[in-house]
């Protein structure tokens, strides 16, 4: 890329903040040795799962991340031509878009990711991809809150009525002691 204007950078900036606003994920992939139509079909492909994909200068990035700890995780990754995938929507499906894509034509490579600050491997967004969404981890955390408080509910019931059983079972067997004595008394 040759030199760009100033308003021109600026105007680069705000459009990959206003992305990464909106974004999840980040990946960070090594785009050298692509064609425009190889790059044109990796976008459609994550076009699908609500994804970008933009080649930015690595300086462009890190001024529209100086002010957002959320993706400080990508900087290490910040060398040479430099592809990001920003995932909006389902991460699992851009993850495999991306490395079906990566098969393919053999040309790319995975730099590393960013998430919550946090700097990722493969591995790990892959780990990351494979989690339920959030709703259902949710639900799932709410689920088991609800089954404690019923559990505990329940112990709590069986308590008194345990109390009351008892109370209810010292007169009669006081009472079988009495008679006992009386019928041994009397024998």
């Amino acid at each position: 890329m040759g030199k760009q204007p100033l308003a021109k950078k600026a105007e680069i900036v705000d459009k990959v903040r206003s992305l990464l606003q909106a974004s999840q994920m980040v990946l960070v992939i090594d785009y050298k040795g692509l064609t425009v139509a190889e790059m044109d079909q990796l976008r459609a492909e994550l076009r699908k799962s609500d994804s970008v994909c933009m080649v930015v200068k690595n300086t462009l990035m890190r001024r529209a991340i100086a002010d957002q700890k959320a993706w400080a995780g990508i900087i290490p990754f910040l060398a040479g031509p430099t592809a990001f995938i920003l995932i909006r929507g389902d991460i699992s499906a851009a993850l495999k878009a991306y490395q079906d894509f990566a098969k393919q034509t053999k040309k790319t490579e995975f730099r590393g990711a960013g998430i919550e600050g946090l700097s990722l491997t493969l591995e790990q967004a892959k780990a990351i991809a494979e989690l339920p969404p959030k709703e259902v981890l949710m639900a799932q955390v709410a689920g088991s809150l609800k089954s404690v408080a019923t559990g505990l509910a329940v112990g709590l019931n069986a308590v008194p009525t345990q109390v009351a059983r008892g109370i209810h079972e010292i007169p009669a067997s006081l009472g079988r002691a009495i008679r006992a004595i009386a019928d041994k008394e009397a024998a």
